[in-house]
């Protein structure tokens, strides 16, 4: 061959050469090894290799507030009180009623009732934004379809879960033995799952009387949780006034189309947080005032 530069050497200069065209083809290429070379990821950047057949991730941790409907990431909270601003009870005692939590800081919190609705978007957008938030669940809908293994999901994110007794019943219309087996089989039946017994507790409508307030506490629960803004399809309704205030907790439900107007619970949350945003609120995690 003519590509010979030494006689003596015979055709391994031609190896070398042809190698070094290969490794100069795939500096060129990209080093892909496929025709798709140089693709980057979602922010422009060059993404990791992937298996084949593995779809590319839609957005990067710090730009995944998009994929959800926001026009910037959720706002850190601040830093837990060294002292929570509210005395709950001891054991056995009455526990205080909580509607909102005295605080400067400028933050509202979460709280998602029942437990019907189990979409698993909405386990990813928690995880995506990092939304704190506290689960109040009803047993008779929480073991329903997938079961407790979806709270557990959002719980494993750092969500905490409590007590709405186990069938959401008007408390105000059962007897006092009645209310104690709604209140403590709920007890019972988060503590069996989660390995903890729930510190706070929601009375379903909101409806309590003393017989409540004396089951609670005897069933361990240290806090009775109300609110003071509930949130709708597109916004949110307040009790008092027209907007947010420092340490107002926010009813939620977990809710689907079939009750929201066609309408996913993400887009309903997402129609919340963006709310909270406008009017310049963290969202932080009740059981670190509480």
């Amino acid at each position: 061959m003519s590509l010979s530069v030494s006689g003596r050497r015979g055709r391994r200069p031609a190896a070398v050469l042809a190698c070094a065209a290969l490794l100069l083809t795939g500096v060129l290429s990209g080093c892909s090894g496929s025709s798709s070379s140089g693709s980057s990821g979602p922010s422009g950047r060059a993404g990791a290799s992937r298996p084949a057949g593995t779809p590319a991730p839609s957005a990067t941790p710090d730009d995944a507030y998009r994929r959800w409907g926001l026009d910037k990431p959720l706002a850190a909270p601040p830093a837990p009180p060294a002292k929570k601003p509210v005395a709950t009870a001891g054991p056995g005692g009455t526990p205080p009623i909580v509607r909102r939590i005295p605080t400067n800081d400028k933050v509202v919190f979460i709280t998602i009732d029942d437990g019907a609705e189990k979409d698993p978007e909405f386990v990813k957008m928690a995880q995506d934004l990092k939304l704190p938030f506290s689960m109040f669940l009803t047993d008779e809908v929480a073991r329903a379809g997938s079961g407790y293994g979806y709270f557990d999901r959002l719980r494993a994110l750092g969500n905490g879960v409590h007590n709405h007794t186990l069938s959401h019943p008007n408390l105000r219309t059962l007897s006092a033995d009645a209310q104690r087996r709604e209140i403590c089989g709920q007890q019972d039946a988060l503590e069996k799952r989660f390995g903890t017994r729930p510190a706070l507790f929601r009375p379903p409508y909101g409806n309590y009387n003393d017989a409540t307030l004396t089951a609670a506490g005897g069933c361990g629960v240290r806090a009775v949780v109300l609110w003071e803004v509930t949130m709708q399809i597109n916004d949110m309704r307040y009790q008092n006034g027209d907007k947010l205030r420092p340490g107002d907790i926010v009813l939620a439900h977990f809710r689907g189309p079939g009750e929201l107007k066609g309408t996913s619970m993400t887009k309903m949350v997402t129609n919340m947080l963006r709310s909270i945003q406008r009017q310049g609120y963290a969202v932080a995690r009740l059981e670190d005032y509480l």
